[in-house]
């Protein structure tokens, strides 16, 4: 499905929360109608660095369902699955794809997605205790959600469990000393959050971040127990008061630097780290 229709669709059935494992969390979105003000802002925000940032994972991750399910298009599992951004990608590529979170509203507002797609099942479901049987996926995707998890080395082993051999692990999460954590450091300060919504203009929300990773860590997480690293990316360059009061001219800026320090030993910069593993 093309990214734009993906997003369309997506906002159109699933208006839920970006945070996708409240229960393991301590963040400081109160409320659902918070959450969907969040949710609107992150792929439609005026701000052109901000939902370039977004988008930008968005597309690597759909790009690579689809890449997966070409090579292994039998059952899927997305944890910790939030706004459901993904469901619909994960459903039009894999025979069968079961959808798990902690938080039922998520769930809830999940629903009309089942109409549209019947190989679509929702649960609750906890990745570090779950219930769901091992080695039953051909591919799991587990977008943004370890940085809400304290413990690593059990959302790996959980995800490790689940997966069939030969299957595929997709996962996402912030990178610890990247300039939009530090900066977010910064930003969340009682009173200063304030400060960062007006200059904004819509919904800015604490990130509940409690275990981010360094690139070095999480490659020893992940082959320490058993996966094998197949294809690794970074995106995301946010550049302080750029990204904020630059408008095109930062965003274009921001994508020059990213390109630049990508592959290079500052690449711990950009954002959001990509991982594409194989057990």
């Amino acid at each position: 499905m093309p990214a734009l229709r993906q997003n369309k669709v997506c906002f159109a059935q699933v208006r839920i929360a970006m945070s996708s494992v409240a229960q393991h969390s301590q963040g400081a979105i109160s409320s659902e109608a918070e959450l969907l003000a969040l949710l609107e802002t992150l792929y439609n925000s005026r701000n052109p660095t901000r939902r370039w940032l977004h988008c930008t994972r968005r597309d690597w991750i759909i790009a690579k369902i689809q890449d997966c399910a070409r090579e292994r298009p039998g059952r899927a599992l997305e944890t910790g699955f939030g706004a459901g951004v993904y469901l619909p990608a994960l459903a039009e590529s894999y025979r069968e794809v079961v959808a798990a979170d902690l938080d039922q509203a998520h769930i809830d507002h999940a629903r009309p997605l089942l109409i549209r797609y019947p190989n679509l099942r929702l649960i609750t479901d906890d990745i570090t205790k779950s219930r769901l049987p091992e080695a039953s996926f051909d591919l799991i995707l587990c977008s943004e959600v370890l940085e809400h998890i304290p413990d690593t080395a059990r959302v790996i082993d959980g995800l490790h469990r689940l997966l069939a051999p030969g299957g595929i692990l997709v996962l996402s999460t912030p990178q610890r000393h990247s300039l939009m954590e530090l900066a977010c450091k910064v930003a969340f300060l009682p009173g200063v959050i304030n400060l960062v919504r007006r200059i904004y203009g819509e919904a800015v929300f604490e990130t509940g971040h409690i275990n981010l990773q360094t690139e070095s860590e999480l490659t020893t997480a992940l082959t320490s127990r058993g996966f094998r690293i197949r294809e690794r990316f970074k995106s995301g360059m946010y550049i302080p008061l750029i990204a904020e009061f630059g408008g095109v001219p930062g965003l274009r800026l921001a994508r020059r630097l990213e390109g630049r320090l990508r592959s290079g030993p500052l690449s711990f910069m950009l954002w959001t780290q990509y991982y594409v593993a194989q057990v």
